[in-house]
């Protein structure tokens, strides 16, 4: 049985963890936890403020659990609704950017950066952020926002009413599902074949692709509006439905979108040569240039 250590925190602390990480589990009610991955040192915990019942941190083995003694990240959905939250905690933990990070949060932000190992963030109503992470990365949340940026690996994102925003993705198969939240996701001209799925119900849905993206387009909204900025696609409107169909390269990818009553927008990007700056492009007034239905 692996060497077991515990700390019971009830006031601002650090901490410096001996031997290697390999896994961190972190639960947080209210305040804010960052996650940084690092090339060397020891794994580390800050705890700069805490506010009710003391924080639990277990190290056994390789891994690394951060939470209270009635809550773990499984039974994280059952605190939805409830009053008695009366705790929070800002917490920075420092750990090997190989290491698989696990984030649970209810009304808490989230930041994790620096990661290559997998990555899991399960949120009741806190946002989060998710930067410079190559491994692979699933977002659950109920209300909270999802922004993230230079994301390497397969991204899977579910949520109810959070917007979703995904910029510089340049890693493999991207999915979101939402029910009313907006999906707004821009993907690196340095990226491989596309491989990306979004359903909605109501939430619109902006896709913005590089110009010598190479994937099969299947686009569609039962009600809402539709625009396309590739003239080399078809947008048609049939027995009420609006897609956007067709080819683009050699097809080897695959862009599939559908929502109810979403707007729906494919935009088309610059080409990997192109150095313009791609940071603000969601806040372009200019409207797209093709078709729009």
């Amino acid at each position: 049985m692996p060497a077991e250590s515990e700390w019971s925190l009830s006031a601002p602390e650090k901490i410096v963890f001996e031997g290697q990480v390999t896994g961190l589990d972190v639960s947080i009610v209210n305040g804010t936890v960052n996650v940084v991955g690092t090339d060397g040192g020891p794994a580390r915990l800050e705890l700069t403020a805490l506010d009710g019942p003391p924080l639990k941190v277990v190290q056994q083995g390789g891994t690394l659990t951060v939470g209270y003694e009635d809550l773990s990240r499984k039974t994280l959905l059952g605190w939805f609704g409830r009053k008695n939250w009366k705790r929070s905690a800002d917490v920075t933990l420092t750990v090997p950017a190989t290491a698989d990070v696990k984030v649970g949060i209810v009304g808490a932000s989230a930041v994790v950066s620096g990661i290559a190992g997998r990555t899991k963030v399960a949120g009741v109503s806190g946002d989060t952020t998710l930067v410079g992470i190559t491994g692979d990365v699933r977002t659950e949340t109920v209300s909270g926002r999802v922004e993230a940026q230079r994301l390497g690996g397969d991204v899977r994102c579910n949520g109810v009413s959070g917007d979703l925003t995904l910029v510089e993705c340049s890693g493999g198969r991207i999915k979101a599902d939402s029910v009313s939240g907006n999906v707004v996701i821009d993907l690196s001209p340095a990226a491989p074949a596309v491989d990306l799925a979004v359903t909605t119900v109501s939430g619109e849905v902006a896709v913005r692709l590089p110009s010598s993206a190479d994937a099969a387009v299947d686009v569609g909204t039962t009600v809402g509006p539709i625009s396309c900025s590739f003239p080399e696609l078809w947008v048609k409107d049939q027995f009420g439905a609006r897609n956007i169909t067709g080819r683009l390269g050699a097809g080897h990818g695959r862009i599939k979108v559908t929502s109810v009553s979403g707007a729906v927008a494919l935009l088309q990007g610059p080409d990997p040569d192109d150095t313009a700056d791609t940071d603000d492009w969601a806040d372009d007034d200019a409207p797209a240039q093709g078709k729009v239905l």
